[in-house]
């Protein structure tokens, strides 16, 4: 839900903000995210009037967060020459090899890709989407490959037991895991180092002992990883490292 913060105050500029009820939530909270979206953290049952004089109170917090926001990088031209993922220690070259059929990615060695077939529909914009679908395609399921292994065995060591793990391409949220002890991850924790994707995994792995952010939830966090706080910083600024082609129209 999507709502414009009106204020008396002229000095205050309108904020746009999206709402999201949380039944784990224990106080209202706000988070600015990379790509400038302005979200509020609700219990159920706050009502609106209080949640948009928190919004109000807050405003210049928002303002500022938005400001220090870097700058968008500069276009790059699609498809990329190359695809590293550090979190994995791979890099690739990327070959458009052409000729008949669908358009998937092949892996030949360990550094090459081969981009083989053609969208069939005779327009660049065309053949550049089906690139981006069988690119994003192959990256799912080489991550998922990756990191089920990881994931198993950082959950051996600290006796921690989940359901499945689920791989998604999101767009502000780098995990998540259920009450049912599904894990989910961003395919985009690919781009990090891989000190910063154990962390984000040990990260969900603690929830399903804690569905919460509660002071014994940190401090679990920190048995198991403790250079957690570093990590979750260079976490919250991973985004950066996340190519711009991810989420960019092709």
């Amino acid at each position: 839900m999507t709502q414009d913060l009106v204020t008396t105050d002229d000095a205050a500029l309108p904020l746009a903000w999206t709402l999201r009820r949380s039944a784990r939530a224990r106080r209202l909270a706000l988070r600015v995210h990379h790509d400038g979206r302005v979200e509020v953290v609700a219990p159920r049952g706050v009502g609106e009037a209080m949640i948009g004089h928190f919004v109000y109170r807050h405003r210049e917090w928002i303002l500022h967060r938005l400001a220090e926001r870097p700058a968008p990088p500069a276009p790059q031209a699609f498809p990329p020459a190359t695809l590293k993922l550090p979190a994995l220690g791979e890099g690739y070259r990327i070959h458009l090899a052409g000729g008949r059929g669908r358009v998937q990615v092949r892996r030949l060695g360990d550094g090459l890709l081969s981009i083989v077939g053609h969208a069939g529909a005779g327009s660049a914009e065309a053949e550049r989407a089906a690139i981006k679908r069988a690119l994003l395609v192959w990256l799912l399921e080489h991550a998922q490959t990756a990191f089920e292994p990881r994931l198993r065995d950082l959950a051996v060591r600290g006796s921690f037991s989940y359901r499945s793990l689920q791989l998604r391409r999101q767009r502000t949220r780098w995990g998540s895991c259920s009450s049912r002890g599904v894990i989910s991850l961003n395919v985009c924790g690919v781009f990090q180092s891989p000190a910063v994707l154990n962390y984000l995994m040990i990260h969900e792995l603690v929830h399903t002992r804690h569905m919460n952010h509660s002071a014994a939830y940190w401090r679990e966090v920190a048995a198991h990883c403790k250079d957690w706080r570093v990590l979750d910083r260079e976490l919250s600024r991973g985004w950066r490292h996340v190519p711009p082609w991810i989420f960019a129209a092709p």
